[in-house]
């Protein structure tokens, strides 16, 4: 009868292990279908977004258009926020540099990802060629709050470096999530 019961409790535990792993190649394939994006889909929105804009704003509208565009960029932020987990509490941009064909501006951005807090400092330089316009971002700086994790330490070296915001903020986005999954299974234990 002992051994009848074992392999009970034997059998139940393998298939919990089984389903565990069914759940967990799920929730990453999702992960990676949420979170990657090539640059040139990300550039195409900017883009079609951007002629939208613009379209938009040519024509003069009422102030109840205006109100209802609002909301409803109001609410895409909302979503943005929640999905990534990113929330800019501050942001200022000054104008350093403007000619012709050629601006320069210095932003400031900082907000915090899940509980991890950043700042961003950078330039922008926009550069308009006919009708094309190209921007690089230069002197990027990136302060978080990363105690001691040499990974963080090297990651935001390499991002600064670069001056890839794109692979900063979607890298932050992953961390940040695991990073207080972790923080959250520790306070369990304690």
């Amino acid at each position: 009868m002992d051994n009848s019961i074992c392999q009970v409790y034997e059998d139940e535990i393998q298939s919990l292990e089984e389903e565990i792993k069914l759940l967990a190649e799920k929730y990453e394939e999702s992960q990676q279908e949420s979170t990657f994006f090539s640059d040139e889909e990300i550039l195409m929105s900017i883009k079609s977004f951007q002629r939208e804009f613009q379209g938009q704003s040519k024509g003069h509208e009422s102030p109840s258009d205006l109100k209802a565009q609002l909301e409803s960029l109001e609410t895409d932020l909302s979503f943005l926020m929640k999905f990534t987990g990113i929330q800019f509490t501050s942001h200022s941009k000054k104008t350093v540099e403007k000619t012709t064909n050629r601006t320069v501006r210095k932003h400031r951005l900082s907000g915090n990802c899940h509980s991890l807090s950043f700042q961003l400092e950078f330039q922008l330089l926009e550069m308009q060629n006919k009708e094309t316009v190209s921007a690089v971002i230069t002197d990027l700086s990136i302060i978080m709050e990363s105690g001691e994790d040499s990974d963080v330490s090297k990651f935001v070296s390499s991002t600064e470096e670069h001056g890839n915001l794109l692979t900063f903020f979607r890298s932050l986005s992953s961390y940040a999530e695991w990073y207080e999954h972790r923080r959250c299974t520790f306070l369990h234990f304690k």
